[in-house]
């Protein structure tokens, strides 16, 4: 019976030695059979960061409850915290989606019979935008220079050549990129109805134009943390 005791004594302490002590832990990103280099991969708890090689491989020194971040623009961001198991083992394997970007529509003109296309896609997009302004200016009462209520007319104005006008969505894309779906909700404490208007609220900061010079995840992560409280109060000043 001590025996036994002892025996059971001594695999807890050494369970609870392994999952409280770091080690090297060692791995390899894949994608089915494809082996990934240059991922991102990042102790997101210790703060600490690698890359993979050419074979996939990668060392990070971890302990058990650590959360480790996989990251690259081209494949789905993968989060995983690390089990006992994981950190005895002699190598663990990650498993990566790729992004699947959509192609643009393509307008062919007939350059001999020019005709007057209509995007309706662009079109819903303005309207969208709007919408969203509108949005932010109701919900965080920011007085952007627009006369509310006004009346809406057309005044006829000599013709000018158009610009073309381009949404700018890397900010949008490199978020989407960067956080799991459940960090507005549960990490950040936003409602579902907030997640665009704080991405907007977030966009317009000159800073996030740094972050698409060089992206990285905990950058990235941490500016949106940063701009989550600013927006937070915001809210409670809007509603006093």
């Amino acid at each position: 019976m001590k025996v036994k005791l002892l025996t059971t004594i001594s695999f807890f302490t050494y369970q609870l030695s392994i999952s409280q002590t770091e080690k090297l832990l060692k791995g390899k990103v894949q994608s089915e059979t494809i082996l990934l280099k240059n991922i991102e991969v990042i102790n997101k708890t210790a703060q600490t960061s690698t890359t993979t090689n050419h074979l996939g491989e990668f060392s990070i020194l971890a302990k058990a409850q650590d959360s480790l971040i996989f990251f690259s623009k081209n494949f789905l961001f993968k989060r995983v915290k690390l089990t006992s198991k994981d950190i005895g083992s002699n190598m663990i394997i990650i498993d990566m989606i790729p992004i699947t970007e959509e192609l643009d529509n393509i307008v062919i003109i007939n350059n001999k019979l020019p005709k007057i296309t209509y995007n309706t896609e662009a079109a819903n997009q303005v309207k969208n935008e709007k919408q969203a302004n509108d949005l932010i200016q109701r919900y965080l009462n920011i007085n952007d220079g627009r006369i509310k209520n006004a009346l809406n007319y057309n005044i006829a104005l000599p013709t000018r050549k158009k610009k073309k006008i381009e949404n700018d969505e890397r900010f949008k894309k490199l978020v989407a990129a960067s956080c799991p779906p459940g960090f507005f909700t549960n990490d950040l404490k936003l409602k579902p109805e907030e997640k665009e208007i704080f991405i907007k609220f977030c966009d317009v900061d000159p800073k996030s134009k740094t972050l698409l010079q060089d992206p990285n995840i905990l950058t990235t992560m941490d500016f949106l943390y940063t701009k989550n409280i600013e927006f937070q109060k915001l809210k409670i000043e809007s509603k006093n």
